[in-house]
């Protein structure tokens, strides 16, 4: 049972982690880059779809990203959905695609994208947490019910523990790296 606990939580925490990674792709650093725009929500006809489902999407050169959509008539929708996102980039439809010109980010602006990534950093931070604290409770249950001994507790505990510093250690690392390619100009 204890096992059970801290596989549940293994996997929850590792989830949390890879929501966190996969959210920073869409951070915008100082050069172009696919993971922006890639689980971007487009509506398409009357349903939100991932611009990635949508369209092909290449990368023109350091600043430029290039979007072909498969189907032509959704061309005005990725647009519109490009300009109401928080990337502050103004799509330019040249025919059949849409080229996205990213402008080289200003230090202030730097410094606000690095307060939000670590706003999320610390959000994900707490989900771990919560995730352990459930499995302290369970931990306990067990050890009340008489499940499990006192001593098999305390080490799946101290398991636990270890666990959860591994994953807070590596969103402290993906943040500090996505700090690093912030920063550099």
């Amino acid at each position: 049972m204890l096992e059970e606990i801290l596989n549940d939580a293994r996997i929850k925490m590792k989830a949390s982690l890879t929501s966190y990674k996969s959210n920073l792709k869409g951070v915008r650093t100082g050069r172009a880059s696919t993971g922006l725009v890639e689980s971007m929500k487009v509506d398409y006809y009357g349903s939100e779809m991932p611009l990635n489902q949508l369209a092909q999407i290449n990368l023109g050169d350091s600043r430029m990203i290039i979007i072909q959509p498969w189907d032509k008539n959704s061309i005005e929708s990725i647009a519109k959905s490009i300009q109401s996102s928080d990337l502050n980039i103004s799509p330019n439809i040249d025919g059949e695609i849409i080229r996205l010109n990213i402008p080289p980010l200003t230090e202030e602006t730097r410094k606000e994208i690095v307060r939000m990534v670590k706003s999320r950093s610390e959000e994900s931070k707490i989900t771990i947490r919560n995730i352990r604290r459930t499995a302290q409770e369970s931990i306990r249950n067990d050890e009340k019910s008489g499940t499990s001994s006192q001593d098999e507790c305390r080490r799946a505990q101290s398991s636990l523990e270890q666990l959860t510093t591994e994953f807070i250690d590596n969103i402290e690392k993906e943040l500090n790296n996505k700090e690093k390619e912030i920063m550099q100009v």
